[in-house]
């Protein structure tokens, strides 16, 4: 649907980029949900839905280096890899850049709609050392941003021991 890679060659291209960074180098893991998503697919039926996923997958495309990759692993629900963190800062600048491009109205012919998002961020190697302990901290920490109000990010390393 989004031409976008699926959970096993997200979890390849986490492998690789943790084989390719040192334990010294930081890459993150974002989990990032849609809010407002399953009120636009129950108001307007699943082909739009449909649209406002393509819509997104573009926008998260866009708003990252292409040397990150994104993945949708399943109904409004995507994972982001930033392979290369010289700071952190730079998973600042793309989370609120994401953020505010997510929130952008969608039109779909005579339709217009409007979702946001949230995002969780884990950091390689402090926040987890395996692709499967990194998303789930990220996702930890999206259910943190989704509880607070939505429409924002956070670091895992911001909820204290995983």
């Amino acid at each position: 649907l989004t031409n976008l890679p699926n959970r096993t060659a997200l979890q390849r291209r986490l492998l690789e980029v943790q084989q390719s960074r040192g334990a010294d180098q930081t890459f993150a893991v974002m989990v990032l949900d849609l809010d407002g998503f399953k009120e636009v697919n129950d108001a307007h039926g699943h082909e739009l839905g449909d649209s406002v996923l393509k819509t997104t997958a573009e926008r998260i495309k866009s708003g990252i280096r292409e040397t990150d990759t994104v993945a949708r692993i399943g109904g409004d629900e995507f994972i982001i890899i930033l392979s290369s963190l010289p700071e952190v800062e730079i998973a600042d600048r793309i989370s609120s850049s994401l953020i505010r491009d997510l929130a952008k109205p969608i039109r779909i012919d005579e339709v217009e709609v409007q979702v946001s998002a949230s995002i969780g961020i884990a950091l390689y190697p402090q926040d987890g050392t395996t692709a499967e302990e990194l998303i789930r901290a990220a996702d930890r920490a999206m259910y943190r941003i989704k509880d607070e109000g939505k429409n924002n990010f956070g670091f895992a390393s911001a909820l204290g021991a995983n």
